[in-house]
């Protein structure tokens, strides 16, 4: 087992987000949370993310979010700059939790998918 230090990217307030930090935690796995609510994540961090995880950007927005309709997204043609510029201002925008270790990173949803990184 590879002892490399995990980053998850997470909402305090998402039920996905907490049962991942408790896999985690009874895993004795070392690793850091990062509210991107209160650390906002950079248009190149962000970015960076997006690349490793290798679904299609849309793919990662949350469609079922208030600000996704009031923004219009889905019936916006809008570049992947675009998409991302506006997942930074509005975090509430990304899925949840991202989760990093070495050169993996995946969308842990369900929780279980945290199991590929232990």
């Amino acid at each position: 087992m590879s002892k490399e230090k995990i980053t998850i990217y997470v909402k305090p307030t998402c039920t996905t987000c907490r049962k991942v930090l408790k896999i985690l935690r009874e895993s004795e796995a070392d690793f850091d949370s990062v509210n991107y609510f209160e650390e906002p994540l950079s248009k190149k961090t962000l970015t960076q993310l997006v690349k490793s995880l290798g679904i299609p950007l849309r793919d990662l927005l949350r469609k079922n979010e208030s600000i996704y309709r009031e923004l219009g997204l889905s019936k916006k043609e809008l570049s992947d700059s675009q998409i991302i510029e506006l997942m930074v201002k509005h975090p509430d925008l990304i899925q949840r939790p991202i989760v990093v270790k070495g050169s993996e990173v995946l969308l842990a949803r369900p929780a279980e998918e945290i199991e590929k990184l232990l």
